[in-house]
């Protein structure tokens, strides 16, 4: 029976029947030439030319050869892509729905969030115990990566020292795909066992839009109220969504 194009195995976790998703070798145990080569061409224009030679779907085809070693994972690539949006969108996606994906099993699951993973950790290095007001677009850099994807509210606390370091990230709740519970006592009580003397407060909107809501504001007034009074500084909330960030501080909100 002839097998379709678009069946992928990933190694060693099977994703189909053997009779239906036969591994792509030759009798010999060798790759294809077709895909082999093909291969071989994108390791080595990446390594001439970096990320920005190549297009979302050949740099997640790259992480895919290490989770699928024996097929042509460029269908699955833009599936992927197709579902999920982008790059980036693809590596946030939350594990449930990508197992949903024809094709992804617990290997191609594993290989996107170690890149992601690796992603966060790379973002976080690049402000964590440094001057947070002066690499300002760096700390946006590092919000959207870890929450710009998410399908949940997230809401997130960075605590800075006296000479605005980042001295702690934190995440104070999680909720649903509109709501995050948050209590102001809760922040500040937070801020003074680190002996924090600023704060930024940071959450997500998973819709992508992310003008406040009047709950937000509604908090967030109450947290600068309840932060004044034990002399710690709110610089600003950011609201964060998948194409861009809103600052309470730029829009006069605080």
């Amino acid at each position: 029976m002839s097998q379709p194009p678009h069946a992928f195995r990933e190694a060693p976790l099977p994703l189909f029947d053997p009779d239906e998703a036969p591994v792509a070798v030759l009798p010999d145990g060798r790759l294809p030439s077709y895909i082999r080569d093909h291969r071989q061409r994108l390791r080595e224009r990446f390594m001439a030319g970096g990320a920005a030679a190549l297009p979302d779907y050949e740099l997640l085809e790259l992480v895919l050869f290490r989770a699928i070693p024996r097929q042509d994972v460029k269908p699955l690539a833009r599936r992927l892509l197709d579902l999920f949006g982008d790059f980036s969108a693809v590596i946030s996606a939350p594990v449930a729905q990508l197992e949903q994906v024809a094709g992804v099993g617990p290997a191609v699951v594993q290989e996107l969030k170690i890149v992601e993973a690796a992603a966060h950790r790379l973002a976080r290095s690049k402000v964590m115990h440094r001057p947070v007001l002066s690499s300002w677009d760096q700390l946006l850099d590092y919000c959207r990566a870890a929450m710009g994807h998410r399908a949940t509210e997230q809401f997130r606390i960075l605590f800075l020292d006296r000479k605005n370091l980042l001295i702690a990230d934190e995440e104070q709740a999680k909720g649903t795909v509109d709501h995050v519970p948050v209590y102001p006592r809760e922040v500040v009580k937070r801020a003074l066992e680190l002996n924090a003397s600023a704060l930024i407060l940071v959450h997500n909107h998973p819709s992508g839009d992310p003008t406040p809501s009047e709950a937000d504001i509604l908090v967030t007034n109450q947290i600068l109220d309840a932060a004044n009074t034990m002399g710690i500084v709110l610089h600003d909330h950011l609201v964060i969504g998948r194409a861009a960030v809103l600052s309470f501080r730029s829009q006069g909100l605080i």
